[in-house]
């Protein structure tokens, strides 16, 4: 298999724990690599554009400002225009980013403070637009559903916010960490610190991650077993980390116990200082801000299963084990969480130096089309579980299949030489990913 660099950053599987490496080793196929002038102007010329992921939380003031100008109340579901139309649309518009990083160029970025500061700057504007929220819902003349709607608006901004948590999570340095556990106290959702890194790395792409999805499972059914299944193992690894630290269960230093202190301090003292009354809508916004999370691991790995070696142990994550979306402006917005599957074979990368590889099966769209196809489960059926199939040439036996739904998914798909023929468009496989060499070409039963 084709692995984007063998010293790069990981996780090891029972461990739990990071296995330092040299993040530059990573190669792809798309680096850009003409000359170091012209590397370095594409770099300077993208560099800025970082700064723009701030009008993400920044949304989420328009709302009252656009109502007092159109005197239209629809315009407290804002966040939804903004999230799920306006950003596909401009994805259109801009097209794919394939701005990739040489290696030359990745340590100078890796140490460059401004793409920090990125991620620092989004927390006071997310929780400024918190604190205006919670003005108007105690102090505005607003109906009970134009609340509701600005709640939604506050919690699709509060999901992004978990997107800047999970950036500033991976880091080694100690006031980072602490800074993705301040983004998380907005959403109630602490448990992701330590879920994420040490659980979902760790076990993304098999069936033991509540967190990857299966085919034959459509959202509604993934979203309580990532919900539950996530908090369970987060608890779990959680009492193992102290326990073999010799430090009591219900020390202050447990992760899960600070940060949900923090989520109950957060909206202890916003009751305080607004009301009980904007209780019901900071709980209304937390669910959207992680259920919004939850939907993007639904679209980030779905049916993608990692292989067993000969020892029948899985190997270790690679680019072929998350699905890629490399449009422009969402990588913008959610700092490069599109290019999942380089995060993922590389965790120790920062976000600007992430990269797309050809490797990496690609999705149709960016995220915010990709969850609204979620929403709809024959219409992502139809869409993504053909792309599951070309991904693995044809043999549906290869995938995260749902245990239940096992003899359904197989009987639908038939033996591997008599699976769905896939549409291919020119220059590209059957999964997005730009044709290198001739593939062997599935046959059709349709």
């Amino acid at each position: 298999m084709n692995r984007a660099g063998a010293t790069s950053t990981n996780l090891d599987e029972h461990s739990g724990e990071c296995v330092s490496g040299d993040a530059r080793a990573v190669r792809s196929k798309r680096t850009l690599s003409t000359s170091k002038d012209g590397r370095g102007a594409r770099r300077a010329g993208k560099r800025p554009l970082w700064l723009l992921g701030l009008l993400a939380p920044a949304s989420a003031l328009l709302p009252s400002q656009l109502v007092l100008w159109t005197g239209m109340p629809i315009f407290w579901w804002s966040g939804v225009m903004v999230f799920f139309v306006i950003i596909p649309l401009i994805d259109v518009v801009a097209g794919e980013d394939g701005d990739n990083p040489s290696d030359d160029d990745i340590e100078e970025m890796q140490d460059d403070r401004f793409y920090r500061w990125c991620t620092y700057l989004f927390l006071p504007v997310q929780f400024l637009t918190l604190l205006v929220a919670c003005w108007m819902w105690a102090f505005g003349t607003l109906a009970v559903v134009d609340k509701i709607g600005l709640a939604v608006t506050i919690g699709l901004v509060a999901g992004t916010g978990i997107n800047a948590a999970h950036e500033l999570g991976h880091r080694i340095e100690e006031h980072e960490r602490w800074l993705a556990k301040v983004a998380l106290a907005q959403t109630f959702y602490g448990h992701f610190y330590v879920e994420h890194n040490k659980g979902h790395h760790v076990r993304v792409a098999t069936p033991r991650d509540p967190a990857s999805a299966r085919v034959g499972e459509n959202l509604f059914v993934f979203l309580p077993r990532s919900v539950l299944g996530g908090l369970r193992s987060a608890w779990s690894l959680e009492m193992q980390r102290l326990d073999r630290r010799g430090i009591r269960r219900w020390s202050i230093r447990n992760n899960l116990l600070h940060t949900s202190l923090m989520s109950a301090g957060l909206f202890g003292v916003l009751a305080l200082v607004f009301g009980p009354g904007i209780l019901p809508y900071l709980l209304v916004q937390a669910a959207v801000g992680f259920l919004l999370l939850e939907t993007i691991n639904y679209v980030e790995h779905y049916g993608l299963l990692r292989e067993k070696n000969e020892r029948g142990r899985y190997v270790r994550c690679s680019p072929r084990h998350s699905w890629n979306s490399d449009r422009l402006c969402t990588n913008i917005f959610l700092y490069h969480l599109q290019r999942h599957s380089d995060h993922h074979a590389n965790p120790g990368k920062r976000y600007q130096t992430l990269r797309s590889h050809d490797e990496a099966p690609q999705l149709p769209a960016g995220y915010a089309t990709m969850v609204l196809l979620a929403l709809v489960p024959p219409l992502w059926r139809k869409v993504m579980d053909r792309r599951v199939l070309a991904h693995y040439d044809g043999d549906i036996t290869r995938a995260n299949i749902l245990p239940r739904r096992r003899k359904q998914v197989l009987a639908r798909f038939g033996e591997p030489d008599t699976a769905n023929r896939t549409t291919r468009t020119p220059g590209r496989d059957a999964v997005g990913r730009r044709r290198q060499a001739p593939r062997t070409r599935i046959s059709s039963t349709r």
